[in-house]
């Protein structure tokens, strides 16, 4: 799996947003090219990730997450998805507001971040075990009941894996991992203690 430099991430991600091009899934892919899956999950779950009200919105993205990852574990290395799919345009709220806050994150994150095992995570078992990881998290994002905010530390443990790919940083996915973990931890005793009441 290839990763991507950040500071390409954030010179392609500038230039996407301020072209005149229509911002649907489709593009976007087609600006990163073999390039996509990392920066797919982290644009994908970056808008479930924040505790905000999404009125189910993000049930696509998560969807779209879940064939990626099933992508990666088949160890394929090119993104492909339905033409229905990326044609798609993406949420407002998600190309003025969480996209130029994204460029900003990756410059801080970029200061603090240092590769450790990039060949682990580049390598084909690593993009399987990764892809792994990212279908179970997605899953219980996809799960968590509407309106609970119980999705946001899974789909921030996506969004802090895809960030460790892009910065070849496995000390990330460690956090990663954690942040996910207990998000499914809190989605399956909340929802239990959901379903008991009802």
């Amino acid at each position: 799996m290839a990763v991507v430099e950040s500071s390409k991430l954030r010179q392609v991600l500038s230039e996407w947003l301020s072209s005149r091009k229509p911002k649907t899934l489709g593009d976007l892919i087609e600006a990163f090219k073999e390039k996509g899956f990392a920066v797919l999950f982290l644009l994908l779950m970056i808008f479930p990730a924040m505790p905000l009200p999404t009125g189910g919105v993000t049930h696509i993205f998560e969807l779209i997450v879940m064939l990626l990852s099933i992508e990666l574990v088949a160890g394929k290395d090119t993104v492909w998805l339905p033409k229905s799919w990326l044609n798609k345009e993406l949420p407002a709220s998600l190309r003025t507001s969480a996209l130029p806050k994204l460029i900003s994150l990756t410059k801080f994150i970029e200061k603090h971040t240092k590769p450790r095992l990039a060949k682990l995570q580049s390598s084909k078992l690593g993009g399987r075990i990764t892809g792994l990881v990212v279908l179970l998290f997605s899953i219980f994002a996809f799960l968590a009941p509407p309106f609970s905010g119980l999705d946001t530390l899974p789909s921030l443990g996506v969004v802090l894996i895809a960030l460790a790919l892009i910065f070849e940083d496995a000390l990330l996915s460690l956090i990663g991992l954690l942040a996910g973990g207990i998000g499914i931890g809190l989605v399956i005793i909340l929802g239990k203690v959901a379903f008991q009441l009802l």
